[in-house]
């Protein structure tokens, strides 16, 4: 059609272009501020308890009228028992008398008697630290009057809490996320050993200083493996917003509190090669890894599709296309990981997913949605070759599931205490967490490796090995 040749028809028709661009910038800005009121558990890494009055509700069970707790015929989950070198004392119940004819009973087993029936009952004794006191004496001289005192040792003096009690009171705060106000109540109500909260505080800090070298240990060992996954998640230090770093394998995690949420944070926890295959999300610190090296987690891949659905208009048939995708991934990793395919099975079954993926991010990238998900489409895309990394290398999963039950910890941390106050706080902080979830991945006592590790530390020893071959 030709343009006007009327001033006034051409201004008109001009004004009427430039409203209709406004039209749709303020549409587009309602469908983002719709996305943003329906943001919930379900479609972003919204925790359920902040979801909004109007989200939906959460996914429960039928009731089955049943009797909350265990149920008739289950299997019986006891308490083992401990072994013979546990046990303080033992209290012997023998038969005097046959009960049908009543005759006398030997009092040793018989080759044909079964062994004895074992019951274990624990208690605890009365909890009181021992205390040892050191007395330096004075004398006088008989001969010239003069006086002379015995110095207590410098050795001794150097620490008035012993490397048990030590690790015990960082274990409570390093392990369980006490505040030092707890530690220091447990302290004097539980141990009987009263000490003050600054002391907690420095106690602290030396366990710090016992544990570096495995945190060193942690952090060679996740950025030498040849899979690992990674996360982050805010953290404060002395009010002032920073980050949890996490990285972890099947039995090392190490963390690291840095100040930046960027590739500079990323190569605090795994250093400037970035080696291995590293499972993650989507943020864009993680791109520095090639696709070729990456597995996207497809936990977030299902709630970002989740949140498309929820754009509505156009963007639903992207959203539903990828959830669809998505069921059909976890479809054929759980019949993998059951045993019920080998591992070319699932690339063959993987191979029509990804294609129909493909189809529908292309259409989702020019078609009409949105520019916000055509966007997301694009980006998606460009990860591609990091999407099915999992149907063809051993050891890696399609979802960061295992790295971010890790990083729990250090949320629930952060929830309770609110950050840390000082630079040394964060390395206190980082360390405890790095040696606690790396010693549960490998079923090992926590407070007997902090007691190890200070013991070796005061002597000047070396620290004890973390990882399990080294």
């Amino acid at each position: 059609m030709d343009s006007p040749t009327c001033p006034g028809c051409r201004q008109r028709d001009n004004a009427l272009a430039a409203l209709q661009r406004q039209l749709d910038e303020l549409r587009q800005q309602v469908r983002d501020l719709r996305v943003r009121l329906d943001t919930n558990a379900s479609n972003s890494s919204l925790p359920p308890s902040q979801n909004p009055p109007a989200a939906p509700k959460p996914v429960t069970k039928k009731k089955t009228g049943r009797k909350p707790g265990g149920q008739p015929g289950h299997e019986p989950h006891l308490r083992q028992l401990l072994p013979p070198d546990r046990v303080t004392q033992t209290h012997h119940f023998r038969p005097q008398h046959c009960r049908t004819c009543r005759a006398p009973l030997p009092a040793q087993a018989g080759p044909g008697d079964p062994a004895p029936i074992r019951f274990q009952a624990i208690e605890l004794p009365d909890l009181a630290a021992v205390v040892t006191e050191y007395q330096g004496h004075t004398r006088t001289c008989p001969c010239c009057g003069d006086r002379t005192s015995a110095a207590i040792p410098a050795p001794v003096r150097a620490h008035s809490i012993g490397p048990r009690l030590t690790a015990t009171l960082s274990y409570l705060s390093g392990c369980h996320g006490l505040s030092r106000r707890a530690v220091e109540e447990i302290a004097e109500a539980v141990f009987a050993a009263p000490v003050s909260l600054g002391t907690v505080s420095n106690l602290e800090g030396e366990v710090s200083a016992a544990l570096a070298p495995a945190h060193q240990q942690a952090l060679d060992a996740v950025r030498a493996a040849a899979v690992k996954g990674a996360d982050e998640t805010s953290w404060k230090r002395a009010g002032k917003l920073c980050w949890l770093w996490a990285a972890a394998t099947a039995t090392v995690a190490a963390f690291v509190v840095h100040a930046r949420r960027n590739a500079a944070g990323l190569a605090a926890l795994l250093g400037d090669g970035l080696g291995g295959i590293l499972c993650s999300d989507r943020w864009s610190a993680y791109a520095q890894v090639p696709a070729a090296r990456r597995q996207v987690c497809w936990a977030h891949l299902k709630r970002d599709f989740r949140k498309v659905v929820d754009r509505g208009g156009s963007s639903g048939k992207v959203g539903r296309g990828g959830l669809r995708v998505v069921k059909g991934v976890f479809a054929q990793w759980h019949l993998f990981r059951g045993g019920g395919c080998t591992r070319a099975q699932l690339q063959d079954a993987l191979l029509p997913l990804e294609l129909r993926l493909n189809r529908v991010l292309l259409w989702g990238a020019i078609a009409g949605t949105d520019r916000t998900v055509a966007r997301f489409c694009e980006n998606v895309l460009a990860l591609e070759a990091a999407l099915f990394t999992f149907g063809r290398v051993e050891g890696v999963e399609p979802t960061n599931n295992h790295l971010e039950r890790l990083l729990r910890r250090g949320v629930l941390w952060r929830k309770r205490s609110f950050g840390s106050h000082s630079e040394r706080g964060c390395r206190f902080v980082e360390r405890a967490l790095t040696v606690v979830q790396t010693l549960r991945l490998q079923q090992r006592s926590v407070l007997t490796y902090m007691t190890e590790a200070l013991t070796a530390h005061r002597a000047g020893l070396p620290t004890p090995q973390l990882l399990p071959n080294g």
